[in-house]
């Protein structure tokens, strides 16, 4: 005879078991960890895409696009040999999308087989997205372990308001409307 638990949602164990020790952990990634930040996916004519939850704005002559880009991506080789880029800003319904094209989640087909997709000239944009940029790349440098990459916004197409996709400590979070 094998014990079933009659309660549900019972877990295993009430912390991630592969976990770095608290002692262990760096305290920037900790605090970066402790702001929350816009869930954006950026993508490049390619196509290739990468969810990014480092980008900023600047409003000025010309409006600018900052992020912090993994240099190892797919979607890195394909910004810098195209010189421009889209970025997306993604919300609740896109957390599988986010998943994705952050390598988390199976991507049968490929990254883009699944949802549907605008073609533009700066790299597909999910279709269903409430607002995204097409961005000319300026420059990159290393920045960190990743790639301080900045461009210049050429065109952004704004829609309605929408509630966006968050992420806070290692999990999407959402504002309430």
């Amino acid at each position: 005879m094998f014990h079933v638990n009659p309660e549900p949602g019972a877990q295993i164990h009430h912390t991630d078991p592969f976990a770095t020790p608290q002692q262990e952990r760096s305290p920037a990634r900790r605090l970066r960890g402790r702001l929350a930040a816009p869930v954006t996916l950026w993508t490049a004519p390619g196509p290739a895409g990468l969810t990014v939850s480092s980008t900023l704005v600047a409003q000025g002559e010309p409006d600018r696009l900052l992020g912090l880009v993994d240099p190892e991506s797919d979607f890195f080789d394909a910004a810098v040999t195209a010189g421009c880029f889209a970025v997306s800003v993604l919300g609740p319904p896109h957390r599988q999308l986010a998943d994705r094209f952050a390598g988390l989640f199976p991507s049968p087909g490929g990254l883009f087989a699944l949802d549907e997709w605008t073609e533009t000239a700066y790299g597909p944009v999910p279709a269903d997205a409430s607002a995204w940029a097409a961005c000319r790349l300026d420059s990159v440098r290393e920045f960190g372990w990743s790639q301080l990459v900045e461009a210049t916004i050429i065109d952004a197409t704004v829609g309605e308001r929408s509630v966006p996709l968050l992420h806070h400590r290692g999990r999407y979070r959402e504002l309430p409307d």
